[in-house]
Formats: C-alpha cells, sequence, structure tokens
C-alpha cells in the first residue's frame, strides 16, 4: 500500500469514518474510497454497500476482473438512555453481539456502577450527552425512561444525528401521544415504537432480546420504517 492511502486510511479509522480499500488483484491498484460520500455513479457502489452492511471484506468478481473489497467500519456503539430494569439485561446481550455500551440517565440512583458494572455510565441530561456523543451511522439509540421530561429531549437530539436504529418504549398509544408532542420535528418516521420485534415478550429480559433483534434486523437489512 502506498504510504499516502495508509494516511488516509489511518486518518478516517481515526475520525471513525468507514473506508474501503478496493485493490485490484490482476494489476495491484488501490483505490481508497468513502461510500457515505461517494458518488452512487461508482461501478461498485451496490456491492461495496453491502460489504459495509454485512461487515464483511470478500473478492468480487466479474468479467475476468478480481476485486478485494476491504471494509473499514467503525466501532458499533449501543446507546441506552434510561438505566432501567431493562437496560441491565440488554447491556450485556449487546455486548456479546459486538456493541460497545453507554448507559445515559442522569438519576444517579439508576445510573451506577453498582447497577452496571461493565459499561460506560454517562449522568448527564439526555440532550446533553448526545451532543457529546454524537451517535454516527454505527450508533444505535434506545430510549427507555419512559418519561417525557428525558426522552423528549434525547429524541430531539438524537433524531438530528446519524444514528442508524432509534427505538423508543411504550404501548402504541404511549408513542402516539408522544409523537403527537414531537410533531414540530422532521423524521419521526425513524422512531420505531413501540420498540423491539414483536415476538411476545412479557419481562425485561425477553423485551431487551427484542429489542437487540430489532437493532440487528436494522443494522443487516435496512429500516423497515
Amino acid at each position: 500500500m502506498k504510504r499516502l492511502l495508509l494516511d488516509q486510511l489511518n486518518q478516517a479509522r481515526s475520525e471513525k469514518k468507514t473506508v474501503v480499500l478496493l485493490t485490484n488483484l490482476n494489476d495491484g491498484t488501490q483505490e481508497l474510497i468513502t461510500p457515505l460520500n461517494q458518488d452512487q455513479n461508482h461501478p461498485l457502489f451496490s456491492d461495496i454497500k453491502k460489504s459495509i452492511r454485512d461487515d464483511r471484506s470478500y473478492v468480487h468478481e466479474e468479467n475476468g476482473s478480481k476485486t478485494f473489497i476491504q471494509v473499514f467500519n467503525p466501532p458499533l456503539r449501543l446507546v441506552i438512555v434510561g438505566a432501567v430494569h431493562i437496560s441491565q439485561f440488554l447491556v450485556p446481550m449487546a455486548q456479546l453481539a459486538g456493541y460497545e455500551v453507554i448507559v445515559v440517565d442522569p438519576r444517579r440512583a439508576f445510573g451506577n456502577p453498582a447497577r452496571f458494572p461493565s459499561c460506560v455510565i454517562n449522568n448527564e441530561w439526555p440532550d446533553d450527552a448526545m451532543q457529546e456523543l454524537k451517535p454516527d451511522h454505527r450508533t444505535a439509540v434506545v430510549i427507555l425512561t419512559h418519561d417525557p421530561k428525558l426522552d423528549d429531549p434525547a429524541i430531539e437530539t438524537t433524531l438530528k444525528s446519524d444514528a442508524f436504529y432509534i427505538g423508543t418504549l411504550g404501548s402504541n398509544r404511549t408513542h402516539a401521544k408522544r409523537l403527537e408532542r414531537l410533531e414540530r420535528l422532521e423524521n419521526l418516521e425513524r422512531i420505531e415504537g413501540p420498540i423491539g420485534l414483536n415476538i411476545g415478550s412479557k419481562n425485561p429480559a425477553e423485551i431487551a432480546i427484542s429489542i437487540l433483534a430489532s437493532i440487528t434486523n436494522t443494522l443487516r437489512n435496512g429500516s423497515s420504517k
């Protein structure tokens, strides 16, 4: 790899940007692209997007030409707003699935190391925390406090981000009221509410499973909205 490409790759990774290195295996030429900003007219654009979504590098073959599509994705993150009982189950599940997990809750009686010993805890108000965390295209945000004073600012700030998943806890009725409160905002259709896949979950552990399943579905298959 040429020094210029290596420097560009290291810079992109330090900035937590997704980049893809294309290596022509026929002649050895290389190209580094940033697919999220790339012109969709690139001949391999659809294959590149799929490899990014799948977190998979592979050799693409077409008409005798072989190209190694090498993906460099930032780490996955899960931001959980609300240090509630569901969160205690969701944190270890998400960590096992490869996510860095951050729990946001200004209520220190809930958001503390005794209840969440294995993840980062942010005790800022959710809107301030989101501005600090800057959710990107590899970040999922779940909002579980069930308290409009905490939920609504978190939603408003997160909708302005590139988070690939936004989910909120509550029944259909609760979510309808939430949308009424926030009707001034754009892109409300990005919110999954009620949160999680409909698997008939009854208890906090099962709800956590449904949430992680929905996040995974969105990550790998795209939004169902």
